[in-house]
């Protein structure tokens, strides 16, 4: 008897393909998550407690991107994008300023601690080119969502620390110096936070963003942040209504301002004995600085010397009152040279990332970045040191979160479904790391 059709033939089945597992790529990807997990959540995090957090985090982070981005090779052509930068306008100046800042060391009467903070310098400029080739060409969502949670856990904590500081700080070896520093990263990394939900169509969760972060810079209170935060705020909402408005204005400001700052104090001792009172402090820095500038007018063509701002206050070499804004340091230690130089770099970076984040996503990325640029601008002309390495590296991570920001606007929008008829739908890329 034939075998009949029914369970009892053994059906053929065909081979079930299963998609091919790399543990390299598994790996890879396993490390880029804790490497931005690291520099999105747990830097900002605990540079609310820890003075030296940026200093340590940092570079594990990014030293997880380096080799993430060497397993799996998921970063833009190296040759290429090298190329770019190193030829670039800003790059070029940058590099006179570095390399005028080495030949400084000739004159410098403090060539041992020079040498040393130059050093340090270069390697943390270093740190943050091979950060910038190893950034995936295509961030994942999934891991740019970390940076606006790890900026509202550091406000919350800043937060506690506002409202329960004295508390804390007696039981805990950190002084009050580490939530200063928390806060500066917390008013310049805000902006990326926002950028990136107004990228993705969350203006709620943005303004909430900032919000918080403006409520953590109120209840801890320190006037350098503040008015950082409330610059920056002037430079967003300038660039989002007017773009190139913003940007170039952004740009003019900053550069006009590194070009100027010998004259400042002739301007501004005037308007501060006004308002404040010949004998207030801020008005003594300011003559001090003018005095440094009159008594000394040759030394502004070569300046001092690297790293003679700092230590020249512990020899008598400037006054102790005098200015640690980076308009005074800069002209003090690099003469005319560096500080045009770094006025045009800073110039050249402001409008081509101005034009970069207006090309890539209109209307949202433009914004945080000149917010940015205003931020950390006046954050360093009200009293950060001009080559403090903590300061040095909290701009570093900040331009390396922006740099994912930008790199996170790839996607191409689904097409609404139609009852008519039916659409064609484009693959969406797919978003890789």
């Amino acid at each position: 008897m034939a075998p009949s059709n029914g369970c009892n033939r053994t059906m053929a089945r065909a081979p079930t393909s299963r998609p091919s597992i790399d543990p390299a790529l598994d790996a890879a990807a396993l490390l880029r998550r804790v490497g931005f997990f690291g520099l999105f959540v747990l830097l900002p995090v605990a540079a609310q407690v820890a003075r030296r957090a940026t200093v340590i985090l940092a570079p594990i982070a990014i030293a997880l991107i380096v080799i993430a981005s060497a397993i799996d090779g998921k970063q833009r052509p190296l040759r290429v994008t090298a190329t770019r930068m190193l030829t670039s306008t800003a790059f070029l100046a940058g590099g006179l300023v570095i390399l005028w800042s080495a030949l400084s060391l000739v004159w410098t009467p403090f060539l041992g601690p020079a040498t040393e903070r130059l050093l340090n310098l270069t390697a943390t400029i270093l740190m943050t080119l091979a950060a910038y080739l190893a950034l995936p060409d295509r961030m994942r969502s999934a891991n740019l969502y970390l940076l606006p949670l790890g900026v509202i856990a550091a406000s919350i904590v800043s937060i506690v620390f506002g409202l329960f500081g004295d508390t804390l700080l007696r039981t805990m070896p950190e002084d009050q110096s580490s939530v200063d520093r928390g806060l500066t990263v917390l008013a310049l990394l805000v902006w990326p936070s926002v950028a990136w939900l107004r990228s993705r169509g969350r203006d709620l969760e943005a303004l909430g963003t900032a919000i918080l972060v403006a409520l953590a810079l109120s209840i801890s209170p320190n006037i350098t942040q503040i008015l950082a935060l409330a610059v920056g705020a002037v430079a967003f909402a300038l660039t989002t209504y007017r773009p190139l408005v913003g940007v170039r204005a952004v740009a003019l400001v900053c550069g006009g301002l590194l070009v100027s700052a010998p004259f400042l104090p002739f301007i501004a001792r005037p308007i501060g004995i006004v308002a404040l009172g010949p004998t207030a402090p801020n008005v003594l820095t300011i003559k001090a600085w003018q005095k440094v500038v009159t008594t000394e007018p040759v030394r502004l063509v070569t300046g001092h010397g690297f790293e003679t701002a700092s230590r020249g206050r512990f020899v008598n070499l400037l006054p102790g009152n005098a200015p640690t804004t980076m308009l005074f340091e800069l002209w003090y230690e690099l003469g005319i040279v560096g500080a045009f130089a770094a006025a045009f770099a800073l110039h050249a970076a402001i409008r081509h990332s101005g034009r970069s984040a207006t090309a890539t996503a209109p209307g949202a990325i433009a914004p945080g970045a000149m917010a940015v640029f205003a931020s950390a601008f006046t954050i360093a002309c009200i009293g950060v040191g001009l080559t403090v390495i903590w300061w040095v590296t909290t701009l570093t991570v900040t331009v390396l979160v922006f740099i994912a920001v930008e790199r996170g606007q790839f996607r191409t929008r689904r097409p609404k479904a139609s009852l008519l008829r039916p659409r064609a739908v484009s693959p969406r890329p797919a978003n890789d790391d």
